[in-house]
């Protein structure tokens, strides 16, 4: 009989309450200057009284208002017709006209994954802290990254801490340096170079920032003011850099109320289903690198995130003739000196690659074939490949009739990863009564899960709704993926 995974009955529902602000936007300049019209109508009184109704209704409901309110008029300062000096309450009442509330996890809470904490002190002896990083979605499909943390003891007790009410999405710091050659190679693979990209490109240092590149662009917008393939080049530039970028938190925010937003023109429908990996360099220091899909409403971009400590980001795009689709998995460390991913470019078979490069992936391999019943319609990873004693121990998800996703597993060899020393023949959790019903039925899915001594965690989703745990003795599913276990075991060694 094939393993199969216990449920722990612990559910992570979504919560309607936990809410950030966002710009409220109206497309429209016309319609700004109307409303700024209205406000500046008021008079100071008036200001005041709807200031402290705002401030009452809004106040406890999120951390700093007053500074959003203050940063979103510096953003609308713009569309004033004067330059008369106004009060800080007119201020704060025009920055909350264009704010909105956002409920970041109303629709689903789903597709998790699970690291072990950075910050292991003040833990409780026999315990260990761990994150989950889960996709938010709220209104209008748009997917965030939320987090949730919590212990887990020896015998794999898991307890999770309650989140607070409040959320907060995170400084956006786009004016970072890009290397020159690195940024050419990847306006080749966008086929945007031709003579206007290199008169650009011969402008910028070997190292440049965002605020070169604009500068640059906005005086040769003169020179081409009615070439449409200026627009479609200089947008496709800038739409590059803006998509490399960094962002940080404010350090006293609990790791529960950090949210990261979409905010780049690839993210602009949703950053999906990111897969978190505690990566190991040879230098022995770590780096959390989750590998994630941005989705701007018609193609989906596959990118990087890295952190040190969850705090500060930097999301780069990746880069390589074999960047496509989704659900691709790095390796928690170099394998023979090089970088590797778990990957699926055509949406069905499941692929390895390797690359000197963590940003530029251009080769790839067959790993796997969509094999048994469960999985005829397509295999895919379910998180980045985890280090055992007999091999890499990767969780797949397989789809079957009727789209039934289901979880799997399969296991690669330590020093060669491209031979696959077993695969489980029948999944190791499908979809129950309670998890079938949702917004996407009949679905199981995991972006990675740990090891905890005896067990296998794999945090879920289900139904692409609401998330559970389950767990599975890894010595028993690595028996099952070797065969006796023994001779196999002590090869892949």
């Amino acid at each position: 009989m094939s393993v199969k995974a216990t449920r722990t009955g612990i559910v992570l529902q979504p919560d309607p309450t936990r809410v950030l602000f966002r710009p409220f936007e109206f497309g429209s300049s016309n319609r700004t200057l109307k409303i700024i019209a209205r406000v500046s109508s008021l008079t100071e009184e008036e200001v005041n009284a709807k200031l402290d109704e705002v401030i009452r209704e809004f106040g406890s409901r999120h951390h700093r208002l007053e500074r959003f309110l203050l940063k979103r008029f510096a953003q609308i300062k713009g569309s004033l017709l004067t330059d008369e000096p106004l009060t800080l309450e007119r201020k704060l009442l025009l920055g909350a006209y264009f704010t909105m509330e956002y409920s970041l996890e109303s629709a689903a809470l789903f597709n998790p994954s699970m690291v072990w904490h950075p910050d292991q002190t003040n833990v409780l002896s026999g315990y260990k802290r761990f994150i989950i990083s889960l996709r938010a979605t709220g209104e209008g499909h748009v997917s965030s990254i939320s987090f949730r943390t919590g212990y887990i003891d020896e015998q794999s007790k898991m307890v999770l801490k309650k989140p607070s009410r409040y959320v907060t999405s995170p400084e956006i710091e786009p004016n970072q340096q890009f290397n020159k050659a690195q940024f050419e190679r990847k306006l080749y693979e966008l086929r945007l170079v031709n003579s206007i990209s290199e008169k650009i490109m011969g402008a910028m240092s070997d190292e440049f920032t965002l605020d070169d590149l604009e500068d640059f662009i906005k005086r040769l917008t003169a020179q081409y003011r009615y070439n449409a393939e200026y627009e479609t080049i200089s947008s496709g530039i800038l739409a590059l850099a803006r998509s490399n970028y960094q962002l940080h938190f404010d350090d006293d925010l609990e790791l529960d109320e950090r949210c990261i937003f979409p905010s780049s023109p690839n993210e602009t429908n949703g950053i999906e289903d990111a897969r978190f990996v505690q990566f190991v360099d040879d230098n022995r220091e770590v780096t959390y690198y989750a590998t994630y899909t941005a989705y701007n409403g018609r193609v989906t971009f596959p990118q990087l995130l890295e952190t040190k400590d969850f705090l500060h980001f930097t999301v780069s795009t990746l880069n390589g003739a074999e960047v496509s689709n989704k659900g691709m998995a790095l390796f928690p460390r170099k394998i023979n000196g090089k970088y590797a991913m778990i990957s699926r470019q055509d949406g069905e078979n499941i692929y390895i690659m390797f690359s000197d490069d963590l940003y530029f992936w251009q080769t790839k391999e067959l790993l796997l074939k969509p094999t048994y019943p469960w999985e005829y319609v397509q295999l895919g990873n379910c998180g980045s490949p985890i280090e055992t004693e007999a091999g890499w121990l990767v969780l797949s998800h397989g789809v079957g009739p009727m789209r039934k996703y289901a979880i799997g597993a399969f296991l690669l060899h330590l020093n060669d990863p491209c031979q696959v020393l077993g695969r489980t023949t029948d999944p190791i959790l499908s979809p129950d009564e309670n998890e079938r019903e949702g917004y996407v039925p009949n679905v199981v899915y995991s972006c990675g899960g740990v090891i905890n001594g005896d067990d296998l965690i794999i945090p879920y989703a289900m139904a692409d709704y609401a998330s559970s745990f389950a767990t599975v003795n890894v010595h028993d599913l690595l028996a099952e993926l070797t065969g006796s276990g023994g001779e196999v075991l002590e090869e892949a060694k």
